[in-house]
């Protein structure tokens, strides 16, 4: 991130006018790239380290300071983490922490004049945030519904194998998990049965156990996912395992023969809760993932490259993985969501030169200059 920034900052550009008519060449024009002053970081609760990290090295080397405004969830780790920065002595004031439920701080600090620039990792809470910012720039990521296009040429063993670890790592609690298996009916049979088996393999409990799956964030997470459920057993889908629940804690369920008309099929679950819609066609597949509202990953798996770099073009998401399973990462590749999962793009380079502004400077000469670019 540092060197980044050190390439980024001094990169400073010389521009020369053009000798179009009226215009003579009297003009030097030096741009430079200065910050824009506070960062509002706001990390969410699943990576209340990690995504507050790559939200404050951006902001810092380009020479801005920030207000990290941690997930109400993860709290405590934010706070240990600032207190790591003030122990290695950055000056007091460069980063703050405030802390509270967004509900109640939200607005004053989203709307505060002194903020210039706001960084989200969330859910639709963002779109709210986006019409009280004002004039300032954004960067959010607001979650997804991940894609994962099945080819009959597929690798099944690499298939299963990636969406049980992106589809149920975190509990499923990930905007970059994989959300909904689009398979080649020809095919589907034989993936499912490999990806229930891995699925009955994932220990459950709590996570002071090392378990796979835990429990969810919140009792409401918890409900919204057994809403999702309860619509898609009522219309007929295929409970691979049987549905249990204690408390927040949900059993992995993979559920087969998920139709469009299932809400499912289109909601973000954000729990251990994954859909099979079984497709005729590649065209099929691409429907249903640009018919979402969300556009952030999606995945495909083929042996052949062609298809896959075809498939990508057509699919509208920031990011498609080909014979991976959705991932934020490594740090210093563009990271971006279209649609309702977000704006802006992230990444070190991306988030630097987001905050930052551009600053001209023109300098204009008594004699034109033909010489000159």
């Amino acid at each position: 991130c540092a060197e980044e920034g050190v390439r980024i900052l001094g990169e400073g550009k010389f521009l020369v006018s053009d000798s179009f008519p009226g215009n003579e060449r009297t003009k030097y024009c030096l741009t430079s790239k200065i910050p824009l002053g506070v960062i509002l970081a706001i990390p969410p609760f699943n990576y209340p380290v990690n995504l507050a990290v790559s939200k404050i090295g951006p902001a810092l080397v380009a020479g801005n300071s920030l207000v990290l405004k941690p997930p109400t969830q993860g709290a405590v780790a934010a706070l240990h983490m600032v207190h790591c920065f003030h122990l290695a002595g950055f000056p007091k004031g460069l980063i703050s922490c405030v802390t509270g439920k967004g509900s109640e701080i939200g607005d004053f600090l989203t709307m505060h004049p002194g903020v210039n620039c706001i960084s989200f990792t969330g859910g639709d809470t963002g779109i709210a945030i986006s019409k009280k910012a004002g004039m300032i720039p954004l960067q959010m990521e607001l979650g997804g519904k991940d894609a994962c296009i099945i080819l009959e040429d597929a690798d099944l063993d690499l298939a299963a194998a990636n969406i049980v670890k992106g589809g149920f790592s975190y509990s499923g609690q990930r905007c970059t998990a994989v959300k909904v298996v689009l398979v080649m009916d020809s095919v589907a049979d034989a993936l499912v049965d490999k990806v229930k088996a891995k699925v009955g393999k994932l220990t459950v409990g709590p996570p002071e156990d090392d378990c796979d799956i835990t429990p969810v964030v919140t009792e409401s997470s918890a409900n919204f996912i057994e809403g999702l459920v309860m619509d898609a057993q009522r219309k007929g889908a295929t409970f691979c395992q049987e549905y249990k629940r204690a408390g927040n804690l949900i059993w992995p369920l993979l559920l087969d023969n998920v139709r469009p008309d299932m809400r499912i099929a289109w909601e973000e679950p954000f729990g251990p809760v994954l859909p099979v819609i079984r497709i005729n066609s590649v065209e099929e597949g691409i429907h249903h993932c640009n018919a979402s509202n969300f556009g952030l990953q999606g995945c495909v798996f083929t042996r052949d490259i062609n298809k896959a770099i075809l498939i990508s073009d057509a699919m509208e998401t920031g990011t498609v993985q080909i014979n991976s399973a959705p991932a934020r990462g490594p740090d210093h590749f563009p990271f971006q969501g279209l649609k309702d999962s977000g704006i802006g793009s992230q990444g070190i380079t991306n988030s630097i030169n987001m905050m930052t502004k551009i600053k001209t400077t023109v300098i204009n000469l008594p004699t034109p200059s033909y010489t000159m670019g």
